[in-house]
Order: structure tokens, then sequence, then C-alpha cells
């Protein structure tokens, strides 16, 4: 089902290198074309390179904001595309971490696919929730207090989350229906 997302501001988060394309582009590709606005928000300005099936250059991709320049208060969704190596690299950066805490601490929708959950592990947002990711996060996500489902997509009270690039559809449908709905205070349970 379309849902409208005129006026609403979302972040898709991209690391400096190894963010998978796809998961960066789908999102981005539907919340426009849903009517939304959105901004690609990295470790730093300037630009980033994404990848393709981890291991293939992707393509140069436009960083519009820097963590220490934002905040979950300048947005109404985030969207985090996975790609290991990108995935990783955000979770061990402070600002990336907090900028994603303060997403579920006001209620707002989350979404993450692939290795991207490693960046909700590492914020401490899991516990309690129901979410699934690519196999190899699900230890991870047992260790931080969540149940891991396999499942193309999972939603959780604003929090949508799916396993890899073939589930793409099922993850941009559902997370352009969360941000349409707009805050889940239930979003905060986890914080």
């Amino acid at each position: 089902m379309a849902r409208d997302l005129s006026g609403k501001h979302v972040a898709i988060l991209v690391a400096p290198k190894g963010t998978e394309h796809v998961e960066l582009a789908a999102p981005k590709a539907a919340v426009e074309g849903a009517g939304g606005r959105v901004s690609v928000v990295g470790i730093r300005r300037g630009e980033a390179t994404t990848v393709r099936h981890d291991l293939e250059q992707g393509e140069t991709i436009a960083v519009d904001a820097a963590f220490s320049d934002v905040s979950a208060d300048d947005f109404d969704a985030v969207v985090i595309p996975g790609g290991t190596v990108g995935a990783d690299r955000l979770r061990l950066d402070e600002d990336a971490v907090g900028f994603v805490r303060g997403f579920f601490e006001q209620g707002k929708p989350v979404a993450a696919i692939c290795h991207g959950p490693w960046l909700l592990v590492e914020a401490d947002v899991v516990r309690g929730r129901t979410l699934t990711s690519y196999p190899s996060v699900r230890t991870d996500i047992r260790n931080a207090g969540g149940t891991w489902v396999d499942r193309e997509v999972q939603v959780d009270q604003g929090l949508v989350t799916s396993r890899k690039p073939d589930d793409l559809p099922a993850f941009t449908a559902k997370l352009v229906e969360e941000i349409a709905e707009g805050k889940h205070e239930a979003q905060a349970r986890s914080v």
C-alpha cells in the first residue's frame, strides 16, 4: 500500500566505504517516491563509496551531513543499510551510535537491513525487541537481549528489519508504512 511521506525528512546512513549500494539506493528511492525528503548522513560530509555484494566497488554517494552536525530531532525516521564493512564502521563511531539511539528515545521509526542491526546492538536498543538480520548477526542480537527471527521483514512497534537485498521490496514497503504512521511510543521501551 502506497503511503504519502510529504513533509517527512528521513536520514539514510552511510559509512565512508563499505555500505551496500542497493540497501541504500532502494530505501532512498522508496522514500522519495512516496514524497519524502532524504538526507544521507555519515561519519563525515563529502563523499562515500558504496559496495556491491560486499566485495565489488559500488558508486560514489554525496554525504549531506555528518553525525556530529545533526541529531534525531532533525528527522522523522532513520534507515540503516547493511554491507559488512560499512555496518562495522558505523557501529564503531560514537556519534553514529548516539544518533541512532536518539530515534528510539523519541519513538521515531527506525529501519535496518542485513548487517545494519549491528548498529542497533551497539546502541543497546534491541533488548526485548524482535528483529531479523543477515544470519551471521543473529547471535549478536540474541546476546544483546533481542529475539531473532528468520523472516523477509519484521516489524516491532516502529522498528523495521530485513535480512538481505532480496528482501528489499518487503522492507521498503514496510519502512514507508511505518514512517507514514509516525512516532511509535513503544519504540522507547528498549532504551
